[in-house]
């Protein structure tokens, strides 16, 4: 960088932690690595009395239910975040309004590359959907034609994921009904996105004593 931050970068969890543990000011350790790293990471800051941000998608239930676990007995907070993204959790909201009140949804993307597809977001939203137990599309359930899209879950939503280079990162959700559409979209244009949520779960996590799923929990 052209000026220097005098930020030290470790590859070394515990001497991180120990150096930190060791100052008076309040610590939180920030994750945004993988899966499969996340329940010792967690563990090592909880041993070092030190709450977490995990903001990993695709974490497994069984990981997330161990964390739960360790942060009950250790009286230690950690927010577990899937997405970071304000406008991704309000899109994510207000479609489940919307679903009340319209049977027919399908979730278009668009993404850069081709990378975990669906995205997060789209198997999320989709997720919300079906735990309200509504099926969605009946006069459509059929999905042998494979340019219908994908069916998540067992509720009938539908996700069509558009893949171009240049593309944003683009959510929207489509809902039906009698003479009418009605459209959710969010945008992504820069990671830049995510700071106001990483702020406001740092701000949160220091007053939690065990594990909360979702960062909407403070919205």
């Amino acid at each position: 960088m052209e000026e220097p931050l005098e930020i030290p970068i470790i590859n070394d969890l515990t001497m991180v932690l120990g150096s930190i543990s060791q100052s008076k000011a309040t610590g939180v350790v920030i994750d945004f690595t993988d899966p499969s790293t996340v329940y010792d990471n967690v563990k090592q800051a909880t041993a070092f009395g030190m709450k977490s941000v995990v903001y990993v998608p695709r974490i497994k239930p069984d990981t997330i239910t161990a964390l739960s676990v360790l942060c009950e007995k250790a009286s230690m907070g950690c927010l577990v975040a899937p997405t970071l993204s304000i406008g991704s959790i309000l899109l994510q909201q207000a479609a489940i309004s919307a679903s009340f009140y319209y049977n027919n949804v399908e979730i278009v993307e668009s993404r850069a590359s081709a990378k975990d597809l669906p995205s997060p977001d789209a198997v999320q939203i989709a997720k919300n959907l079906s735990n309200l137990g509504q099926i969605y599309n009946r006069q459509d359930i059929s999905t042998d034609v494979l340019a219908r899209g994908q069916v998540l879950g067992e509720d009938g939503v539908r996700v069509h994921s558009l893949v171009l280079p240049g593309l944003p990162s683009s959510t929207t959700v489509h809902f039906s009904g009698p003479g009418e559409v009605y459209c959710l979209k969010h945008d992504i244009t820069n990671v830049q996105c995510l700071m106001p949520g990483l702020i406001l779960a740092i701000r949160k996590v220091v007053r939690l004593k065990n594990l909360v799923y979702g960062l909407e929990k403070f919205l």
